[in-house]
């Protein structure tokens, strides 16, 4: 009974000890407190009113909802700032009598981002992300929300991760 006893503390131990900070969202210890997005200038040569200004409170909402760190307008341990550099809606398939049967709107993004507590980490890089939609189908109104919305919602994430998951 005595040999149990020490085995189960013995197993609990090394079960505990391997562990280490963990948060789900797969970010770990940050050693940051405040994180600043500066506006990202739609700098497309198709332009798009009020994409910059919903990219931009996009990647501030998702790291707000997904980390800790509290959003200060300047001299934050965490900067992200870039530009839109391009907005554009492509043909993909086109039919027998020469229509677009597939379209596909790409929004393209670059990224500098700057670590004060970590140089090591800063980077400049580009995100891009598509939304195909039927030929037949003009990108207006709600449906465009809805497919800047889901362009925004992937290269959110893909930020995220490079600059803080490390995925």
């Amino acid at each position: 009974m005595k040999n149990l006893k020490y085995l189960l503390i013995l197993l609990v131990a090394t079960t505990f000890s391997g562990c280490g900070v963990y948060n789900f969202t797969g970010t770990g210890k940050i050693d940051a407190e405040t994180f600043q997005v500066n506006f990202f200038q739609n700098n497309a040569d198709l332009i798009e009113p009020g994409i910059d200004r919903d990219f931009t409170l996009a990647l501030q909402d998702l790291i707000q909802n997904q980390t800790n760190l509290n959003l200060v307008s300047s001299g934050g341990d965490l900067t992200y700032e870039g530009e839109i550099v391009d907005y554009r809606t492509t043909p993909m398939t086109a039919t027998a009598d020469q229509q677009a049967a597939q379209n596909r709107l790409t929004i393209r993004i670059n990224v500098r981002f700057t670590n004060k507590k970590k140089e090591t980490d800063d980077f400049e890089k580009t995100f891009e992300f598509y939304k195909d939609y039927p030929g037949t189908t003009q990108l207006v109104g709600s449906s465009l929300n809805a497919a800047i919305k889901e362009i925004y919602d992937r290269i959110t994430q893909d930020i995220f991760n490079e600059s803080l998951a490390k995925w």
